[in-house]
């Protein structure tokens, strides 16, 4: 009742809660009274009330005492001839020994509706009114002694011709453990369990079609990060995949046994392309670095086996990453730009199986959680285009007698194919203990048969869409319960596309529920608007970066399908590591951002009415940066101009991988003093392209009067040389005179004379800066 509640939304008032406790009180007074009659009552009448005379009520230390599981029971469908086997252990909970056991079979009644069923199923405790008689006689086990805690292993076989089957349908089968304990002396049921034995001996006239689906999607598992090579060699977040993978894991059985049932292969793309990359060169994180993969052989064996399964079976693809339709619709929708993304994931998932598959698939499904539904959600199912949205049975609620064919047009074109709520959540629980999954089988084959007998004459289509990440062993379970169904008798296979196209039942439900009706369990585990902010915000800043790129899609392929990955189903249940994932993405997008970016540059002087100005932008990336622009501004107009005249300049950029370029703007001075500027990058849309870089021009002209004292003393000092030039050849020609007056030799040569060049005295070129 509270899960119903739940669903619908509805808010009883105060008033009505005071009036239902208080009719509740009411109506357990005579039980209080008849539970205290029943402690006072004498051992001998407790013992008349008890199994195999009658039972009156369950508790704890009564038919509870007892755990009886069964683990086998086979055939699981029987005609006649057969003998039927069931196997099982029993396990004394209590703790008192139990004596003079016996373990008995018990069938009941044939059961005629679905309804029955679920209530049988729900039951506990052994119930005298309901449960039928033991078979007693041959077909019983006896156990002298159980001590508390042991356990007991049983076999029992009964001939079908000796189950009272009068006619064809779905019959409880009941294994119960009758005893007595040193307290509770007396025999009387201290277990039971109980089961479904459908029966159907002879091919029913119209056999209900039966499509399941067979789901390959797992979570995310690769980074946007990628190697530096050519191939560009993925980064996985971690190497899980690979136990999914490899032989006995959860993907490996699923394919293993799905290649010999009759399903519908429904995939996520995300997975294929995922193990596809698997079976080449990839890396896996490990602390703050990097490791070789190594399951190369994994991956190839699974992608061998599936290519090899899915070869003449109809294949549907979800959208690529499998979005959460239903977050989309209640989150996704109030961030711009959340459903665009849609359209492209579905066009990519129809390339990714044919590539990889070599099968075409069908991309016209769309499978919101758990089939629940509500207008936003079908808007935004076939948004994408598609036309045909899987919901479930406990959203699209009919009211009628019978179970209703799948496929139902619900306006727009678009068809509601309604999976059955109690086949599709059969195996839903934990089914690795072989009692669990037994009953799960026996369920499920019972309640295949109750929807063909509802109406024998009309013939039906129902569609099975279990979990979407199944366990090991409930995809064991789901496929034990199909081969259950291989004979053919009262179901027959029919793939989903087909399905889809069947004949609607006119008095089945059309209309789609509203969104109060939306479970608000599911609701709670939606991605959050905030979610869908950190995707915006991520989708902005790789769109900036691109449009410097000259090799684009080695960045737009890995950060588009890390996007898709982050509002994928999967993520349901994980909050913390969803947000892990979308801040690991955007971190590792802007230290991309960063390798492009102006190197620092300090303060520097400029002398003389002109110069050029430097800046340096750095591409520290694999690929070469084109399209961006470069603007200087001037802090100062009136004291330094750019470009002859202006305030702000812009130069293109385009850089080779790994290089710096030097960007060069022309500069004029009019007056001296400090100039602040501005060096910021653009894209070519004008958008800013990383953080902008300040630094200060020193300018210091040189004046007329400096220049005039600068020519007078070069002036002086080229006169002062002249003279001492003069005076020292003055000086040698008298010391020449004076020697050949004394008779010296005329032949001996005087010291040389000193060559030294004039000096250049011109100014330095105009234009020549002085910087760091």
């Amino acid at each position: 009742m509270a899960e119903a509640a739940d669903i619908q939304g509805t808010h009883p008032s105060p008033a009505r809660r005071w009036l239902r406790r208080t009719a509740s009180l009411l109506a357990t007074a005579p039980l209080l009274v008849g539970l205290l009659q029943g402690a006072m009552a004498t051992p001998a009448v407790a013992a008349a009330a008890m199994e195999p005379s009658s039972v009156t009520a369950e508790d704890a230390t009564g038919s509870r005492t007892v755990d009886v599981s069964l683990d086998t029971l086979k055939p699981s469908a029987p005609v006649e001839g057969d003998t039927v086997t069931v196997s099982g252990t029993v396990t004394n909970k209590g703790k008192q020994t139990v004596t003079d056991a016996t373990v008995d079979v018990r069938v009941g009644p044939r059961m005629t509706s679905r309804s029955q069923i679920e209530q049988i199923s729900g039951r506990t405790g052994f119930r005298a009114g309901s449960d039928p008689s033991p078979l007693g006689g041959r077909y019983t086990v006896k156990i002298p002694s159980l001590a508390a805690g042991l356990s007991k292993d049983f076999t029992l076989s009964v001939p079908v011709d000796k189950l009272g089957l009068d006619d064809e349908g779905v019959y409880q089968l009941g294994v119960s453990l009758s005893g007595q304990t040193a307290t509770q002396p007396g025999k009387r049921v201290l277990g039971i369990e109980r089961t479904f034995l459908p029966y159907q001996p002879e091919a029913t006239e119209k056999k209900t079609q039966l499509t399941y689906l067979w789901p390959l999607i797992s979570s995310a598992h690769v980074s946007a990060e990628t190697g530096t090579d050519d191939q560009q060699t993925p980064v996985f977040e971690n190497d899980d995949l690979a136990a999914e993978l490899a032989p006995g894991g959860r993907l490996d059985q699923m394919v293993t046994l799905g290649k010999e049932l009759p399903i519908t292969w429904v995939i996520d793309p995300d997975l294929l392309a995922t193990v596809d990359a698997m079976t080449r060169s990839y890396q896996v994180k490990d602390g703050t670095g990097t490791v070789p993969g190594t399951k190369q052989a994994v991956a190839e064996r699974w992608l061998d086996a599936l290519q090899k399964a899915v070869v003449g079976r109809k294949v549907v693809a979800l959208p690529f990453a499998d979005p959460d339709i239903a977050s989309l619709a209640h989150r996704g929708k109030d961030v711009p730009g959340s459903l665009s993304h849609l359209q492209p994931a579905t066009e990519l998932a129809g390339t990714t199986v044919e590539t990889i598959l070599h099968v075409k698939p069908s991309t016209d499904f769309s499978w919101p959680v758990n089939g629940a539904v509500d207008p936003s959600i079908m808007d935004v199912a076939t948004s994408a285009g598609a036309h045909k949205v899987i919901a479930r049975s406990d959203s699209f609620r009919d009211d009628l007698s019978y179970t209703p064919t799948a496929a139902r047009p619900i306006g727009g074109g678009t068809t509601a194919v309604v999976s059955d709520a109690s086949l599709s959540t059969a195996f839903e629980g934990d089914m690795l203990p072989a009692g669990n999954s037994t009953l799960a089988v026996q369920e499920f084959l019972a309640q295949t048969l109750a929807v063909t007998l509802e109406q024998p004459e009309q013939q039906r289509s129902i569609v099975v869409a279990p979990q979407r990440i199944p366990t090991t062993s409930q995809a064991q379970t789901m496929a034990t319960a199909l081969r259950g169904l291989t004979a053919q008798r009262w179901t027959q296979p029919l793939d989903l596309i087909a399905a889809s196209a069947v004949k609607p039942d006119p008095d089945a439900a059309t209309k789609v529920p509203g969104a109060s009706r939306y479970p608000r369990a599911l609701r709670k585990q939606e991605l959050p608007v905030e979610a869908f902010r950190d995707m915006k915000s991520t989708r902005a800043d790789l769109d900036d970066f691109k449009v410097i790129l000259t090799l684009p899609d080695r960045v737009v392929t890995p950060f588009g399908n890390a996007i898709s990955r982050e509002m994928s189903t999967s993520w349901r249940g994980q909050a913390a590591s969803a947000s892990l994932y979308r801040i690991t993405v955007h971190q590792y997008l802007e230290s991309l951002t960063r390798e492009v970016q102006l190197v620092d540059k300090s303060d520097l002087t400029l002398s003389g009415r002109s110069a050029t100005i430097p800046v340096t932008v750095q591409n520290k990336l694999l690929q070469g940066v084109d399209d961006l622009v470069l603007r200087l501004t001037s802090g100062n107009k009136t004291r330094l101009k750019l470009n002859g005249g202006d305030a702000v300049a812009e130069l293109p950029v385009k850089i080779a991988a790994g290089h710096s370029q030097s960007v060069k703007f022309t500069a004029s001075a009019n007056a001296n003093g400090p100039v602040p500027m501005t060096a910021q990058l653009f894209t070519k849309d004008g958008t800013p392209y990383g953080q902008e870089m300040t630094f200060t021009v020193k300018v210091s002209e040189i004046t007329p009067t400096v220049m005039l004292v600068i020519a007078g003393g070069v002036l002086l000092l080229v006169l002062a040389g002249a003279r001492m030039y003069t005076q020292r050849k003055r000086a040698a020609a008298r010391n020449a005179e004076a020697e050949t007056a004394e008779g010296d030799d005329p032949e001996q040569p005087s010291d040389p004379a000193p060559d030294t060049g004039p000096e250049s005295g011109d100014p330095s070129d105009a234009g020549e800066k002085v910087d760091r």
